[in-house]
């Protein structure tokens, strides 16, 4: 049903503004950096501190991993690191896949995010060959809850509580994009 090989291929997906190239050892740096920002930290509920070492190792074994895409979001005109995302736990019987992003914050409001979130979903349908896409966002970051929404992920669920940052309990949203409905008018 799903075409694994596309998970195997590790490409490099261009835009109008921005490219995803594979996320590579040289991204290191600029992704420890955008890790241990406050506002990234929180926008993305990570709670462990990685270190530098921790970063380069993920990113250099990137490339090995067939069952998912790791992509590093670079400005396609001087190449500088905007962000990373990920199409990972893939169901092949059920051609499902979870999908995560995070922008450095100098990349945030540009409508970067929500380029990237297309092509990656326009790879994830027509090349994977994926029937359904989900993604989970926190209840305090509507911003990348309307940023989703306009690439046509709709909110399926609420997880209660299920974040505890800051001294407080927050809802995880539950979105997801299909196939089917990809490139009507909630994707425009």
């Amino acid at each position: 049903m799903i075409d694994a090989t596309a998970l195997r291929e590790k490409p490099v997906l261009t835009g109008d503004r921005i490219r995803l190239v594979p996320l590579s050892a040289r991204h290191a740096d600029a992704f420890h950096a955008s890790c241990l920002h406050p506002e990234t930290r929180r926008l993305t509920g990570t709670h462990h501190d990685f270190t530098r070492a921790e970063i380069e190792e993920w990113c250099a074994g990137c490339a090995d991993r067939e069952d998912r895409l790791d992509l590093a979001i670079e400005d396609r005109e001087g190449g500088a690191f905007l962000g990373e995302l990920a199409l990972s736990g893939i169901d092949r019987d059920n051609a499902h896949g979870v999908f995560r992003i995070a922008l450095v914050p100098h990349a945030t409001d540009r409508g970067i995010g929500t380029e990237a979130v297309r092509l990656l979903l326009a790879y994830a349908f027509d090349r994977v060959r994926l029937h359904r896409v989900q993604l989970e966002v926190y209840d305090y970051n509507p911003r990348a809850r309307r940023a989703y929404e306009k690439c046509g992920f709709e909110v399926e669920g609420r997880l209660r509580e299920a974040l505890h940052w800051d001294g407080e309990w927050h809802d995880v949203l539950v979105m997801a994009a299909l196939r089917t409905r990809w490139g009507r008018e909630d994707a425009g």
